[in-house]
């Protein structure tokens, strides 16, 4: 289940006690240029609520809806809240505040190595997860998440793994076969820029599917239910479907919620809910220009945004797998003109098609069109909004450009 909402309004209508794992990643109260990812209406909305009034206003903010994940977690439940440096000792006094600071358990340490550094300082090359549990009774997999013994240890003692051994630098102890206890510090690198995911969700906070394999793992079983109130582009939610986890995922934006429902069906997930989307052609209407044009390109088309958001010669995304050029308009009677300056992006590009959508084209566009087929070989195939939504209710979103 995938929810667009603003997670403190959804987290309210869920009943007591009946989530296993919860893992945020919440925007980090820093660089203000990665806060408002998509220029949703909703996510500059919620930045604004967030930043005005400094740190203060952030941790409270932040704690409203923490309140609401400690009521809806079990009793065997974790929470896992992802952050930097910037508010991680402010947001731990808040965690300690709502849960209790007996029921805290560790400062992760996730150490990544990166390029970078100011002449100034050491490197920052970590971020915090704080590690909370609802009481003492929390699932813990430690088997599930074990990691390898050093090398030299492996082979000092390699013919005792899984044996106890008494011995001077260990002691009475087994070395368990499937691995040493984790430590709290894990190394685990960023999603790298030439990243087939990274090249296709263009997310520039993508977390690595290993560092939510580890947590969920460690902390819920099969068939629990998995949380993410600000899911991004998706990684909680695909994981915890690979590993035969229930899950529901939330995110404000609804560029965001699409591009979570186009990579699980990419990786072959199709029974997915998402509510709380725009369905009809006055929601569409209202939406900010930016924003409609993302629902256009990602829900409609299973496409990918254009990488320039002005300056784009006209053309904001392209379709999948072919990647054809797309032009938005949020308009009525799109005319010839726009037609003809298309046609100069496209061939641009070297396609011999594209996409234009809009409410309504006049008969000029049309014409055009049909000019641009007959003497330059090139297919500008005009899409009005109406028929969009009709496919995508007929067949399900993301088969637009299937059919077309």
């Amino acid at each position: 289940m995938i929810y667009c909402d603003d997670n403190l309004v959804r987290l309210a209508q869920f009943p007591d006690e009946s989530v296993d794992l919860i893992y945020l990643d919440p925007p980090f109260f820093s660089n203000k240029k990665y806060e408002v990812i998509w220029g949703d209406e909703g996510e500059v909305r919620s930045f604004e609520d967030r930043w005005e009034g400094g740190i203060e206003v952030y941790v409270q903010w932040m704690k409203e809806r923490v309140i609401e994940m400690q009521r809806i977690l079990k009793d065997t439940g974790s929470i896992y809240l992802h952050c930097d440096w910037h508010a991680s000792h402010y947001l731990k006094v808040m965690m300690d505040d709502v849960f209790g600071y007996g029921n805290f358990q560790n400062d992760i340490v996730w150490y990544y190595r990166g390029a970078g550094v100011s002449k100034k300082r050491f490197g920052r090359r970590h971020d915090i997860i704080l590690f909370y549990t609802k009481s003492r009774e929390n699932t813990f997999n430690i088997d599930d998440v074990r990691t390898p013994y050093a090398e030299a240890t492996q082979e000092r003692f390699k013919h005792h793994i899984g044996n106890i051994r008494k011995g001077r630098d260990f002691g009475l102890q087994t070395l368990h076969p499937k691995g040493k206890h984790p430590d709290d510090v894990w190394q685990i690198q960023p999603v790298a820029p030439s990243d087939t995911v990274r090249k296709l969700y263009n997310y520039p906070t993508l977390k690595p599917e290993a560092l939510l394999e580890r947590i969920i793992k460690a902390s819920s079983n099969e068939g629990d239910v998995v949380l993410d109130p600000f899911c991004g582009c998706g990684t909680t939610v695909v994981v915890a479907e690979r590993l035969e986890r229930k899950w529901i995922g939330i995110d404000i934006s609804p560029t965001a919620c699409s591009l979570m429902k186009l990579r699980l069906n990419r990786t072959g997930v199709k029974n997915v809910s998402l509510i709380g989307m725009p369905v009809t052609i006055g929601d569409l209407k209202k939406l900010k220009p930016f924003e409609f044009q993302n629902w256009v390109v990602i829900e409609g088309f299973n496409g990918s945004l254009s990488p320039r958001k002005v300056g784009d010669k006209g053309i904001d995304g392209f379709t999948f797998m072919s990647h054809d050029p797309i032009q938005v308009k949020q308009s009525e009677k799109v005319g010839r003109n726009v037609v003809d300056n298309f046609q100069t992006a496209v061939e641009r590009t070297k396609k011999q098609k594209g996409y234009i959508v809009a409410f309504s084209f006049t008969r000029g566009a049309k014409e055009e069109a049909a000019r641009c087929k007959r003497q330059k070989g090139l297919e500008i195939k005009l899409v009005p909004v109406k028929d969009l939504l009709k496919k995508m209710h007929s067949k399900g979103s993301g088969q637009f450009s299937l059919l077309f």
